[in-house]
């Protein structure tokens, strides 16, 4: 049980920690709660039944990880990017260093207004590129729910960028 763990761990441990990264916006917390993720997966190995890919299950298991978290430290909506300096923008130039870091700012600012449901489905299907039947499945929606709510996410992320920058030059596509 612990190598099929181990092996769980080494080939989906980025997916996992990006997708709760996304959620927390702090490194610590969100390598905290990748570990436990796995561990919960080690204690719950035995009822995977292999209805999904072991990534969907993994994810699924880091969602309620999160949220437990969340219902713990008794926080409503997600937590405020703590620092700008997790992108790497070691090999950018100084001014197009500055400038992808006030765009993503931008971006992460307009990401964090939006509803939980919008979240929800912006970082699973276009952060962990989940399918729309492994985003229904995670989530606990239908198929349809999730189409629906990813256009009205990429809707309202528009309609909130916009609104910090006053006009948006490209359209965003993938986040």
């Amino acid at each position: 049980m612990d190598e099929e763990v181990e092996k769980l761990f080494f080939e989906h441990n980025q997916a996992i920690y990006r997708y709760i990264y996304w959620l927390v916006k702090n490194r610590e917390t969100a390598e905290d709660l990748t570990q436990d993720t796995f561990c919960k997966a080690l204690k719950s190995i035995h009822k995977f039944q292999h209805q999904s890919s072991e990534l969907t299950w993994l994810l699924k298991i880091a969602r309620n990880i999160t949220y437990d978290y969340f219902r713990r430290k008794g926080l409503i909506r997600f937590l405020k990017w703590e620092s700008e300096n997790d992108v790497d923008t070691s090999s950018l130039s100084p001014e197009s260093s500055i400038l992808q870091n006030e765009e993503l700012s931008k971006l992460y600012q307009a990401f964090d207004h939006l509803k939980k449901d919008y979240r929800d489905v912006l970082i699973l299907r276009q952060v962990n590129e989940c399918s729309i039947k492994e985003t229904a499945y995670i989530l606990g929606w239908t198929e349809a729910k999730v189409k629906a709510k990813m256009s009205r996410a990429f809707e309202a992320l528009k309609q909130e960028y916009n609104r910090k920058d006053g006009f948006l030059n490209e359209p965003i596509k993938r986040i």
